[in-house]
């Protein structure tokens, strides 16, 4: 799989954007992902997710030193054509999200500027916990704070990438943990979410549980495309 890095990177890269879009209800077949979307709301969803997946390669560096700066280069990637270009890369100001996998209640907006501080903190700041915990408490924090009104599942799932690679577990983005997520299902992934949303410690060793799982058969996923 070593020998074929790059080819199995890009693959993970299609396989994953495709799920990620898959999960937020733009779902397509990755024949026709590949062949290339087409411009209805659908397709430019997809486009989104492959764009930001793309994009992730070129952000792990940043994502060690500023994660905000690259949550919101993420943003202006995804959101383009969705939103006015005046919020691309802005914390949303009120309650409006849309919510494609049914979450429910977000945060105050006046909370968010402060979590994700608190989130960039966790992100930079020296630690020995492992890697996979860490995705998980991005990936969790980011899909329950919901930062953006529009695309925030999308950012929050390519955490998971930028966590891996950058702490060194899949420097090559190799794994498609994406498809782990689709794998387990969309009302899996809801109900792991809302426990952690909780902060009850139960409801977040479940999450983490959940993310671990996602991410072994995203292991799998790269070896079988190998």
């Amino acid at each position: 799989m070593r020998a074929r890095a790059a080819e199995v990177a890009a693959s993970s890269a299609v396989i994953g954007a495709r799920d990620s879009a898959a999960l937020e209800g733009a779902d397509l077949s990755l024949d026709v992902v590949r062949a290339g979307v087409d411009d209805s709301p659908v397709g430019r969803a997809v486009a989104s997710s492959l764009a930001i997946t793309g994009a992730v390669p070129g952000q792990v560096d940043a994502w060690l030193r500023a994660p905000l700066q690259v949550l919101a280069h993420l943003h202006v990637i995804a959101a383009r054509g969705f939103e006015q270009e005046d919020v691309l890369g802005k914390p949303r100001a009120d309650f409006d999200v849309v919510d494609p996998l049914h979450i429910g209640a977000v945060p105050p907006p006046d909370d968010v500027p402060d979590r994700l501080v608190g989130l960039a903190d966790v992100l930079t700041q020296p630690t020995r916990a492992p890697a996979i915990l860490v995705a998980a408490i991005a990936h969790g924090e980011l899909l329950a704070l919901r930062p953006f009104r529009w695309g925030s599942g999308l950012i929050a799932r390519a955490s998971v990438r930028l966590v891996l690679a950058s702490r060194g577990v899949d420097p090559d983005l190799l794994a498609c943990p994406e498809a782990g997520m689709l794998s387990l299902g969309r009302s899996s992934y809801v109900a792991a979410l809302r426990g952690y949303a909780t902060g009850e410690p139960d409801g977040v060793a479940e999450w983490i549980r959940w993310n671990a799982a996602t991410i072994g058969f995203g292991a799998e996923t790269a070896r079988s495309s190998s």
